[in-house]
């Protein structure tokens, strides 16, 4: 017997009613011993996961820009340091915060930019 392509199941399978649809996938659970729309169902599932970046971000702070009094107030206000600290950071730039969940980088990194300052996520 010919092997049968991936082609040629596809177009046998448009040719068929929902019922022969039904007891094919009736045979091969039978067959087989798995359920072929089960496994249909966890495979973009699976693939979903491999899509996602990291779960975690850093937010490095490059640049205070123009306006460094607003880019302070936003430090001192998601770091809890104090005014020194905090202007040290806008100064020489580095780490603000670590291993955050990735949309409260996003949301920080949008707020000082919106001050004016250069930031990278990593």
């Amino acid at each position: 017997m010919a092997k049968l392509t991936k082609e040629d199941f596809i177009s046998a399978l448009k040719e068929m009613t929902i019922l022969e649809v039904k007891e094919l996938v009736d045979a091969m659970k039978e067959e087989f011993g798995v359920d072929p729309s089960a496994v249909a169902v966890a495979a973009p599932q699976a693939g979903a996961a491999v899509e996602e970046g990291p779960s975690t971000k850093t937010v490095v702070l490059k640049n205070a820009g123009g306006n460094k009094i607003a880019v302070i107030k936003i430090i001192k206000e998601v770091t809890g340091l104090g005014l020194v600290e905090a202007k040290a950071i806008a100064d020489n730039g580095g780490n603000l915060k670590e291993n955050i969940p990735a949309e409260e980088a996003e949301a920080l990194k949008a707020q000082l930019e919106e001050a004016g300052a250069e930031v990278e996520l990593a």
